[in-house]
């Protein structure tokens, strides 16, 4: 191995088992609180614990088993660190500096302890007390001449109380603007299932997996970005159904897995598949993977046909579905050679997954942001649905779709009201409840706020929870952006990049974690959040908090509320000394929490329900909408399409398996192989040699986008892989730079992260240490 490449070596072993228990122990006692965090670690997802601040999966309610995986130890153990980072640390080091280091050393500096303000002339931050942090937020809120000059951004940890507080407080004030994490992730799959199904969320349950025949898989990376999904991946393989995966990388957690928690397993070094099939599709392709197996199966139905039998659900599509007829007209239309340019697969491979489809009587189909990320992603889940429906997948117990949601609460965020478009529904039943009217306009989304503030339409940024500036595309856009707000208030756990981009004015809130122990003045108290699967769970922190001074998000929300519009339009105060009083209020409000202080009681949460799962569509028509739609010339947006050139590649930006979102806990990628380097690119070896380079090669990115604006990023290593010729793929946000702010989905506005058009150059460094771009 070359010097070039020794940050690379193959990984051999499978997903999970020894590999993980290392790193769990490493991260265990990087925390510096060892001891403490074994108890710690007892109480994720457990009954009378905390809900894991990680990912959003689901799971089957055994308290005998430790609930925990690899990246949940990680998170939990980041967060319940005994570092600090207060006055005294902002004291030592200027925002210019601090700006310097990577996002893995700001959040490494530890948990922020006490309310924070930035001196423009001496660019640090200090301390600021609550009282005077409350006020001065309140009254830059009451100066604004319209209340849409503000915009009140949510991350997807904020919990289902907080959230609903952080929503009241905004439409009382006055705007929709609720700019979320989930309009760059899933937007695109609350759209499509919204206008195909009549409700924006899964209609599968957890158990459902133990009925399906046959599951398929596309555009996730569960071994990173979920690992607690792969042992039901594993089971249902174990058991005999089929499970088809595909997913442009080849992924060690979608190959194989071990156990953990298996004594058999780890003594003998064993590890099961979580497969029956591997398919590598282009960035992008799946659409085109899945219209071909219609075109299968339209096949397949017609020969059913000539012996009085039926591949497709009759009944189903009579009786539950609007638009088929167009649709499978329009898949005749598409030819195969379209079909296999774009997916990248061979009409034998769709062929086979067709069949596997048609001989399987009840089927799950489940999608991560492999999917949500492309300007056609709409589309693509659009023909998802109406594979599903062809032959009743939709509604039954064993079948169903399942997009696997990021952050742990980002459904339950949505479900509150989290929304800048919400339903007159929700607009009338907040009404009837807190008697005042809501603004009725829509508000600003991700995308349009950074257009916003970068046009001077919204001054006051406020963050509950999230890193906005590392998560959002076109780093140069959204850092100007913020730069131009009067004021921008960060409600955070720990220093992240965001803090450091400030407006004229900027303001650190430290609040507490799940792991913390939430004290208020009617004793201690739970939260709850959604998962993937519809359910809410209790949540309660087992750890004092390092500070006095830090706070929960319902309170700081509720602090902020009460210097803005006083009691109006409840007793901010009051709601937050007890939070069954804001659970009340949410069983008021949103369908399916009756009885909801009794119901979170119980171990395991309770199921919010689903109407789709009833066949029951609340769409205009009553029935499930099969929309139509051509099949794209190409993945990319129009403005992309005519710079192309045949060194085009085509970029998707995904995480490291030392990293959540944007938080980076360390600098390896153990299952890619990756070791101490972040600035790598996985690429084809055919496109290395093709384009002149050398494995292990320094190369400049160069975005390609008709706008004149210069998107590029240096010092990126070449690394051969396993991914289809003409696509590559990098680690965000990194990356963010390369992804023009007007590149994003069709009717979700998602920024389009999976598929950016770019090209290589060479990229050279000089003796005195400044690095150049080779012409």
């Amino acid at each position: 191995m070359s010097k070039k490449t020794d940050f690379y070596t193959p990984y051999k072993g499978p997903a999970g088992g020894w590999g993980a228990l290392q790193s769990t122990t490493k991260h265990w006692l990087k925390s510096e609180n060892a001891v403490r965090n074994i108890h710690t670690l007892l109480k994720t997802n457990q009954p009378h614990g905390f809900d894991c601040p990680g990912c959003a999966w689901g799971e089957k309610h055994d308290p005998a088993k430790i609930r925990f995986c690899e990246n949940g130890a990680k998170a939990v153990n980041w967060e319940a660190t005994s570092r600090k980072v207060d006055a005294a640390f902002m004291a030592e080091h200027s925002v210019s500096w601090l700006n310097t280091q990577s996002d893995y050393f700001l959040e490494y500096q530890g948990r922020l302890t006490e309310p924070l303000r930035y001196n423009r002339e001496t660019d640090h931050y200090e301390a600021i007390s609550w009282e005077d942090a409350y006020r001065h937020i309140g009254d830059t809120l009451k100066k604004q001449a319209d209340p849409n000059t503000v915009a009140f951004y949510t991350s997807g940890r904020a919990s289902n109380e907080a959230a609903f507080l952080y929503q009241l407080f905004a439409r009382a004030y006055g705007t929709n603007n609720f700019p979320d994490c989930s309009n760059m992730c899933h937007e695109a799959s609350g759209y499509a299932l919204t206008s195909s199904i009549g409700i924006g969320k899964g209609t599968v349950e957890i158990d459902d997996f133990e009925r399906a025949d046959a599951v398929f898989v596309f555009g996730q990376n569960p071994g990173t970005n979920h690992p607690r999904m792969l042992e039901t991946l594993k089971e249902v393989v174990q058991r005999g159904a089929q499970l088809l995966t595909f997913n442009t990388l080849r992924e060690r957690g979608l190959e194989r897995f071990q156990n953990p928690q298996s004594p058999v397993e780890m003594l003998t070094n064993g590890s099961k598949p979580t497969n029956t099939g591997y398919f590598c599709p282009k960035i992008g392709g799946d659409m085109a993977v899945v219209r071909g197996m219609v075109k299968v199966l339209i096949d397949l139905e017609a020969a059913a046909q000539q012996e009085g039998k039926a591949v497709f659900d009759h009944d189903f599509i009579k009786q539950h579905t609007q638009g088929l007829d167009a649709y499978l007209e329009q898949v005749k239309q598409t030819s195969w050679q379209d079909i296999i340019a774009q997916s990248g697969l061979s009409k034998e491979d769709i062929t086979h997954a067709a069949n596997v489809y048609a001989q399987a009587e009840n089927v799950i189909l489940t999608w991560a942001m492999g999917i949500t990320q492309h300007h056609h992603s709409v589309a693509t889940i659009h023909e998802m649905v109406n594979l599903m429906a062809l032959r009743g997948n939709l509604g039954k117990p064993g079948a169903g779709v399942c997009p696997v949601r990021g952050h742990s609460n980002v459904q339950g965020d949505r479900t509150m009201g989290i929304n800048e478009r919400p339903s007159q529904a929700f607009l009338d039943a907040l009404e009837k409840r807190f008697h005042f009217t809501p603004p009725q306009e829509h508000g600003l989304a991700v995308v349009d706020t950074i257009r916003a503030m970068r046009d001077g339409k919204v001054g006051v940024f406020i963050a509950l929870g999230g890193n906005f500036a590392a998560a959002t595309p076109d780093t140069q856009a959204t850092v100007q952006a913020l730069k131009q707000c009067q004021l921008t208030v960060q409600i955070s756990t720990k220093l992240n990049r965001s803090h450091l981009i400030t407006g004229t004015e900027a303001i650190i809130l430290p609040c507490l974690g799940r792991t913390d122990i939430d004290h208020q003045a009617k004793g201690q108290q739970k939260v709850t959040v959604e998962d993937s699967f519809s359910m809410i769970h209790a949540s309660g922190g087992v750890l004092e908090p390092l500070s006095k001074e830090q706070k929960s998000e319902p309170a700081i929300v509720a602090g902020i509320a009460a210097a803005t519009l006083g009691n109006f339009p409840i007793d901010w105060n009051e709601v937050v000394s007890d939070y069954d009083l804001i659970r009340e209020h949410i069983a008021a409000v949103v369908p399916g929490f009756n009885d909801f202080n009794q119901r979170i009681l119980q171990d395991g949460g309770f199921y919010l329900g689903n109407s789709a799962r009833e066949r029951n569509w609340k769409t205009p028509s009553g029935k499930a909408i099969c929309h139509s739609h051509v099949l794209p010339e190409s993945i990319l947006p129009k403005r992309a399409q005519d710079l192309l050139s045949d060194k085009t590649l085509i970029l998707q930006t995904l995480r490291s398996h030392d990293q959540y979102n944007t938080t980076i806990y360390g600098m390896n990628d153990r299952y890619r192989g990756i070791k101490g380097e972040r600035k790598v690119v996985f690429i084809n070896p055919a496109d290395i040699q093709r384009l002149g380079f050398e494995e292990g090669q320094s190369v400049t990115l160069r975005s390609i986008w008709d706008d004149g604006v210069e998107r590029k990023i240096s010092g990126f290593k070449l690394v051969p892989y396993s991914i289809p010729a003409g696509n590559i793929a990098a680690y965000y946000p990194e990356t963010n730079p390369l992804v023009p702010l007007d590149s994003h989905g069709e009717f979700s506005n998602t920024p389009t992260s999976k598929s950016i058009a770019i090209e290589l150059e060479a990229y050279e460094e000089e003796s005195n240490g400044i690095a150049v771009a080779a012409v």
